[in-house]
């Protein structure tokens, strides 16, 4: 007894700081709810839906890759009301965790391959199935892969986990693939943790999602670089398979509990972190995200990057920059309150952005069940960090509206914090090596979006914190969000 009372003890005080971490970023779901509301598109009690992931369709439908293995076609999602109609193209899949269409044919990402899926009788369910790729091993469930939309010219980007975040157990797991409209695999990086999600960046170039665990200290965004090493050294087996070798010399290993700027300097293949997700503070366990192509009908954040967190059930922005030649940007809150791990989003041309997920497998905040669920825009504008980028002697904050320039205008409203994680093998990282960059001038714009900081002690490789609580907009709104995230690669020359 004494023994289950100290475990209960110990369970409590780990969640008490998880509450106070959560509430330091997020806690702000209600005032969230007048920019943007989510609403319920209803499902049919006996569907167990558990989506992995989605795609849109000509005249506003939207497909559903599911991770029990089918593919659903949805009419009326997207509708002002939604009561959508639901029709079952495809079943007997493995977990869908990628779904495009291009051309009449859907590339579903499962777990042992890459399909191209038609309906060639007209009747409107699958009936013949290609196997575009297979190259790579499955041994364990844990080896998730992700798929990417079909990009311009038909290729598919896939990125494999390892075997229970530590093994190699089965050929190219770690890796990541493109997979050519006619069936080629073609080798892009090596040392993939476990993978949430891969697409383009707001400039078209390859990212993918990489979880919190050994060798990475927190989740990120990062380039899939081609030739590139992603960190986790498992992997490396992969360079004596026939199609990892065409990937030229394996990578010197990298050093145990260093830092990820220092190996970076010594292993010329590795990839840093483009945007670090701050455990807990964002982020938990990251997954799918798509760019807000919508101009405008989805809010002030056109061209960004929106993606999911399945942990915190939570919807997150993203925003990256290339800074003399490597890729690094800034993450912000967005909306909490989803009823289920997010796993996968996607945009609709008019303007929502439709979630999905599950509440099975690890904990989640939202426990609902079968759940979909769609972002909608209420027409207000919030006042919010629009986006941050860097300068040579400190960054740009612009925002969604004109600051009043009183407040935006003291330095001392503008606080910083800078961290970074180990770079090991151990599972995950606190935050270590913390400074306190100091700004030492605010310099609002003409038009009052955007402010100039001079920031004295930026530190490469590091996340720098910001809390801009006390800036105001012109007309007197407190920012919604305080916080945002930015990660430090490179510093403009």
């Amino acid at each position: 007894m004494r023994h289950l009372l100290r475990l209960f003890c110990v369970f409590a005080s780990a969640s008490a700081v998880c509450a106070q971490e959560l509430a330091a970023t997020w806690g702000t779901g209600r005032r969230e709810a007048k920019y943007y509301r989510i609403v319920d598109v209803p499902m049919p009690p006996d569907l167990a839906l558990e989506v992995g992931s989605f795609c849109t369709l000509p005249e506003g439908r939207l497909a559903v890759g599911t991770r029990r293995g089918e593919i659903l076609l949805l009419t009326g999602a997207f509708d002002e009301l939604p009561k959508p109609r639901i029709q079952r193209f495809a079943s007997g899949l493995d977990e869908v965790f990628g779904l495009g269409y291009r051309q009449g044919a859907f590339y579903a990402m499962q777990q042992t391959e890459l399909s191209r899926i038609t309906d060639q009788d007209g009747d409107g369910s699958a009936d013949h199935f290609d196997n575009l790729s297979d190259v790579w091993g499955f041994e364990h469930y844990h080896e998730f892969g992700w798929g990417s939309p079909v990009m311009p010219d038909g290729s598919v980007y896939v990125v494999l986990g390892l075997s229970d975040s530590y093994s190699y157990k089965a050929r190219y797991r770690g890796w990541a693939f493109q997979i050519t409209a006619e069936g080629k695999s073609i080798p892009v990086a090596c040392g993939i943790r476990s993978a949430g999600g891969v697409g383009p960046n707001e400039q078209g170039v390859m990212f993918y999602v990489e979880s919190q665990g050994p060798w990475n200290g927190s989740c990120s965004l990062k380039q899939l670089r081609t030739g590139g090493f992603m960190g986790h050294p498992i992997s490396f087996p992969g360079y004596d398979e026939p199609l990892g070798a065409t990937m030229g010399k394996k990578p010197i290993e990298p050093n145990d509990d260093s830092r990820l700027v220092t190996e970076c300097a010594r292993v010329q293949e590795l990839v840093p972190y483009a945007v670090v997700f701050p455990y807990r503070k964002m982020g938990q366990s990251i997954t799918t995200f798509r760019i807000d192509r919508t101009n405008g009908k989805f809010g002030p954040f056109a061209g960004q990057l929106f993606l999911g967190d399945y942990s915190l059930s939570v919807v997150m922005r993203a925003t990256t920059e290339l800074v003399d030649g490597v890729w690094q940007g800034a993450c912000y809150p967005f909306r909490e309150g989803f009823g289920n791990g997010i796993l996968a989003v996607e945009f609709s041309d008019n303007g929502y952005l439709v979630t999905g997920g599950t509440n099975r497998g690890w904990p989640v905040r939202g426990n609902r069940q079968f759940v979909l669920e769609r972002i909608e825009w209420t027409g207000v504008t919030p006042f919010e960090i629009e986006r941050i980028t860097i300068a040579k002697d400190g960054f740009h904050v612009r925002f969604t509206k004109p600051v009043d320039r009183a407040t935006a205008a003291l330095a001392a409203n503008y606080q910083l914090q800078s961290y970074t994680h180990i770079y090991h093998e151990g599972y995950g990282s606190p935050e270590v090596d913390q400074t306190t960059p100091r700004t030492t001038l605010a310099t609002p714009s003409e038009d009052g979006r955007t402010v100039h900081l001079t920031i004295d002690g930026m530190v490469l490789g590091h996340v720098h914190e910001f809390d801009l609580s006390g800036v105001r907009s012109a007309d007197g709104d407190e920012i919604l969000h305080k916080n945002a995230f930015y990660t430090v690669n490179r510093i403009p020359k």
